[in-house]
């Protein structure tokens, strides 16, 4: 049996849509070069965001999150624990809306990130569709683009993974094994590697970390609105080893939310599908 693995599809090319839905559709993941996202600003992002991650304690907590609205900064002391697990992940983050709390200087180039990125993500979602089986797409109640359209809930995540230095709990790691909530994420290729998807044999393999890709994952609401068909894969940060343990990651995921009108299936809308989700990681 050949093991499937997670090979760039290259955007420019003129069966990049096909190659793209069917790597979603076997593993869950999609992995782009030669896109259209500017890799100029994702670098930028990083060198900003890791001089802000690496400020005392006490100043990045002057930007500490809102519980009502859940913008701001995340520390350690409060990061996610991952469904099933009872370790927090090693990460600190900050949650970017356009319309929620973020360091002045920093907001312009983020914020044009945020919408050339959720533009792109559109036109992502309607590759799907388009090459989606027509009794799943009948099964969406409006088109996937649309989904997004005039949704304030998609959220830009800036994560930094510190360095690791020995103290950590017993058995956490960066990120563990979870699933995302929303239809899609995006994510530009970090600076470290350690991305791992989990194929359907239950094996761990590499996501491909090479500068300038971009990664796509499908979300926990989009298996929901397509009966199962394009599968929300397990997906885990892995520590780093060697000289690599003293290196910060810098890692940068835009998760698109529908709004939470839109109505995912018999069962649930966006809203009440977030909310199931969130209760059960503890956020909420």
């Amino acid at each position: 049996m050949t093991t499937l693995t997670l090979e760039a599809v290259d955007y420019q090319a003129p069966d990049a849509q096909a190659k793209f839905v069917q790597s979603l559709r076997d593993t869950g993941f999609g992995v782009l070069k030669n896109h259209p996202i500017d890799q100029a600003s994702v670098q930028q992002i990083y060198n900003q965001w890791q001089t802000w991650f690496d400020q005392d304690s006490a100043i990045k907590e002057q930007s500490l999150y809102n519980k009502g609205t859940q913008d701001g900064f995340f520390p350690a002391r409060i990061s996610e624990t991952a469904k099933g697990f009872s370790q927090k992940d090693i990460k600190e983050y900050f949650h970017y809306y356009p319309w929620g709390q973020c360091p002045a200087e920093y907001q312009a180039v983020l914020d044009n990130y945020y919408q050339q990125t959720t533009d792109f993500a559109a036109q992502l979602l309607s590759w799907i569709e388009a090459l989606s089986p027509s009794e799943v797409s009948a099964k969406f109640h409006e088109p996937l683009s649309n989904m997004i359209k005039g949704s304030d809930q998609s959220l830009l995540r800036v994560l930094h993974y510190p360095p690791l230095v020995g103290d950590e709990e017993a058995g956490a790691i960066r990120a563990a094994a979870h699933e995302d909530i929303n239809l899609i994420t995006i994510l530009p290729a970090a600076n470290e590697p350690g991305l791992q998807v989990q194929l359907k044999d239950g094996s761990w393999v590499d996501v491909p970390s090479d500068f300038g890709y971009l990664i796509i994952n499908i979300g926990d609401m989009l298996q929901e609105a397509s009966g199962g068909y394009f599968p929300s894969t397990s997906h885990r940060v892995i520590n780093p080893e060697g000289a690599d343990m003293s290196k910060s990651r810098i890692s940068l995921p835009l998760f698109l939310h529908p709004r939470p009108d839109v109505v995912l299936s018999e069962r649930h809308t966006a809203k009440s599908y977030l909310h199931e989700r969130l209760t059960e990681l503890g956020v909420i």
